[in-house]
């Protein structure tokens, strides 16, 4: 489902959601209607504008934090035309699946928006590289600093959803050469074993959320 204020956005991301093959259950231009929306229809995502009526400020973001709680397997992905790292990283830390945050202007790269809402949907998570830029000058805490210049750049990379693949591809380096960098960070930030991609996700919030 779509909350969206803007009207032309609204009914364009509806357009190019369903010719995409998503069926869009609700669309809706305030937060309350987002609430109520998702508790009639429980889809598997909702697209989330950070500001909405009546303040346009905070209250698609607080409506998003709401659903976290109360509707858990509803994956979101905020949309918002500037970084607010504030907002970031408090809807990361409600949560370590089906989270996305992108700027608008990404919506225009039509291939790049579907494949984050479709990671973000499967239970992944989608951080537009500006705002994974942002938050990451915006925290000066102990497990950064434990990470070297190249380990920066690949935990930015992970923190985008990126592959193994991906990050090499993005880097110009083997996918060994990222296994390797990974694998430091995972222990550098404290990370016990986990199965499947989890500790990927863990290693990007724990450093956004300034755990230790």
């Amino acid at each position: 489902m779509i909350a969206e204020d803007s009207v032309l956005l609204r009914a364009g991301l509806i357009k190019l959601l369903e010719t995409s093959g998503f069926e869009v259950a609700a669309a809706v231009g305030e937060a309350e209607g987002l609430l109520a929306a998702v508790r009639e229809h429980r889809p598997d995502a909702a697209i989330v504008d950070v500001r909405m009526p009546p303040g346009f400020t905070d209250e698609g973001v607080r409506a998003a934090l709401v659903m976290r709680r109360e509707t858990p397997e509803v994956a979101v992905l905020l949309l918002s035309q500037y970084v607010e790292e504030r907002y970031a990283a408090d809807l990361l830390a409600a949560g370590t699946t089906g989270i996305g945050y992108l700027l608008k202007d990404r919506v225009a790269d039509v291939s790049v928006f579907l494949d984050a809402l479709r990671r973000v949907a499967a239970g992944g998570t989608a951080l537009d590289p500006e705002v994974v830029s942002q938050l990451l000058l915006r925290r000066h805490s102990d497990p950064l600093d434990r990470l070297t210049p190249r380990e920066k750049e690949v935990l930015a990379l992970m923190a985008e959803g990126r592959s193994n693949a991906g990050i090499a591809a993005a880097l110009v380096v083997s996918e060994s050469a990222v296994a390797k960098h990974i694998n430091n960070i995972f222990a550098k930030l404290d990370l016990p074993h986990a199965e499947g991609d989890h500790r990927r996700v863990l290693a990007v919030l724990r450093f956004l959320d300034g755990e230790t």
